[in-house]
């Protein structure tokens, strides 16, 4: 093992423990620090610093929710995921795995408090329907095409997250969001910024934009957002609705709901590209912002609540969504793809399986995409690990959850460390165990071996209801110099839940069929679509 990477593990193995770090402020209610289908492309890169103290104090956004009961049958929309590479060839370096695995034990510590607080406040919360009048304007009535986006990956900025390149307001200016199956609300940093982190670029200003309206405290929309504490009482028919969400460790965003016009690419069935706006979108103009984030002006939600993204667009594209991430090794120039509706030669894939999320759960969160493991398969063989691990207990803690904004997989123990110690049994008759990194477990020292001679064994998850996701081996170790290859998987305490990141989903075509409640997933050279 070389002498550099040494004195690298010397210099940060003081600095890692579980669930250290500040938690990233999370949009609408959840903690933002994943890495996953990370943040949507930008242009303009951003690396966000340390956040100051926050103060909560009532703020005024206003908002409103859509009516996910209309389900046209329209063209799908497509985003570009442009993923940005770190420079520095394949090989991962110790320092962007302590900080990538940092990330992930914040996030993870915040989705686990904002489950909790989630839960309290669906016993507290009366569920109210209300219709959205979210439009898309410009487009062509019966057809709206394809809408496109550009996502990237925030790799070289030391993040797991994509970002994606958004145009907010009228007229409309650039912004880069973090893009999140993990959480519902769609946010950014608004002036004036009474206390937010550092961002590359200008913040938001709502008096600039001549189609920003708040969402007043009397409107019923208010209701979906969660309220500070304590509430802030209503005196006026024109008093904004305020927002304020805490996850976790110094993690929140605080501010007013409102509507906002968004504005996307279209591509028609002809080929043809024009802009179309989104009008009515809800999201949080956050005055009081908290956390870390890599580059980022906000969060775009892609959860199963009513204020995701994804459930505003449900009018105009329908219950579903997929989206497919190039491996991490593919051309800088070749871009992922988010897209919004039915794929036509997704749903023709011969190799399409699906798996049924976990619904009806009392205690569980509606945000999250849950699905019920049945075992864990290491090269092939079937683990002794016994079925009720993977179950949602009855005061909702446990179960899986697949998430974007994760990197790497969790697994709750003692789960995870069967599934360690089996690949390290598999392993180590060929490559001799490394047991000196301070993240990573099990590691393997395959100096003198040919990559190409290199074996490793291969990951699969066997679902309740008979589906099969097998991994190759590349979504499952990660490279930390020529002669270290790691396991790409980490524990978590049994009381959390378990995680299937976005490292495991590259090369994968997805599917979430919030309709059929079920998620689609099939092999795919993503580089290709």
């Amino acid at each position: 093992m070389s002498t550099k990477l040494s004195i690298i593990l010397g210099l940060i193995l003081f600095s890692v423990s579980p669930f250290s770090g500040d938690c990233r402020t999370l949009s609408g209610k959840h903690d933002h620090n994943s890495s996953s289908l990370y943040g949507f492309n930008s242009q303009d890169t951003m690396r966000f610093g340390s956040v100051s103290s926050s103060t909560s104090n009532d703020c005024g956004f206003s908002s409103k929710e859509q009516d996910p009961a209309k389900d046209h049958t329209r063209e799908s929309v497509k985003l570009h995921l442009r993923r940005r590479e770190i420079k520095q060839e394949r090989k991962r370096t110790a320092h962007s795995v302590v900080d990538l695995q940092i990330q992930d034990l914040t996030r993870i510590q915040t989705l686990h408090a904002r489950f909790k607080k989630s839960k309290k406040q669906t016993n507290e919360r009366v569920k109210k329907k209300i219709t959205s009048d979210i439009s898309l304007v410009g487009a062509p009535e019966a057809s709206p095409g394809k809408l496109i986006a550009t996502l990237e990956s925030g790799m070289t900025l030391g993040s797991g997250e994509y970002f994606m390149d958004v145009l907010v307001g009228t007229p409309p200016k650039h912004f880069q969001l973090i893009l999140d199956t993990g959480s519902d609300l769609n946010w950014l940093q608004c002036l004036p910024c009474y206390d937010c982190f550092h961002q590359n670029g200008a913040f938001y200003d709502p008096k600039t934009s001549t189609s920003f309206k708040n969402i007043t405290c009397n409107d019923p929309r208010c209701s979906l957002i969660s309220s500070p504490d304590p509430p802030v009482q209503c005196k006026s028919d024109n008093q904004s609705c305020p927002y304020f969400y805490w996850y976790g460790d110094r993690s929140n965003t605080t501010g007013d709901f409102a509507v906002e016009t968004f504005t996307v690419n279209l591509t028609t069935t002809e080929g043809g590209s024009s802009e179309y706006k989104l009008e009515n979108m809800m999201f949080g103009c956050g005055h009081w912002n908290r956390g870390l984030f890599s580059g980022a002006s906000g969060l775009l939600g892609l959860g199963r609540g009513p204020l995701s993204f994804s459930s505003q667009l449900q009018s105009l594209y329908g219950h579903s969504f997929s989206y497919c991430l190039v491996d991490r090794n593919s051309d800088t120039n070749v871009s992922s793809k988010l897209i919004f509706g039915e794929d036509k030669d997704l749903l023709n894939h011969t190799n399409l399986n699906f798996t049924s999320f976990v619904n009806g759960k009392e205690n569980s969160v509606e945000t999250f995409y849950y699905i019920q493991i049945k075992s864990i398969l290491v090269g092939g063989e079937a683990l002794d690990i016994p079925e009720e691990t993977w179950n949602i207990s009855s005061d909702g803690a446990g179960g899986t959850i697949i998430d974007s904004g994760t990197t790497l997989s969790y697994f709750a123990d003692p789960a995870f460390e069967i599934i360690k110690n089996k690949f390290a049994e598999k392993m180590e008759e060929n490559y001799p165990v490394f047991r000196d990194f301070p993240v990573l477990d099990p590691c393997f020292n395959v100096s003198g071996i040919e990559e190409n001679n290199i074996h490793l064994p291969e990951l699969g998850i066997a679902f309740a209801d008979g589906a099969v996701w097998n991994f190759p081996a590349e979504n499952s170790f990660i490279w930390l110099s020529e002669d270290l290859v790691c396991l790409a998987i980490l524990g978590t305490p049994k009381s959390t839940f378990s995680i299937i990141g976005n490292y495991q989903q590259q090369n994968f075509h997805i599917l979430y069929d919030t309709k059929r409640s079920r998620l689609g997933f099939t092999p795919t050279k993503c580089a290709d679509i």
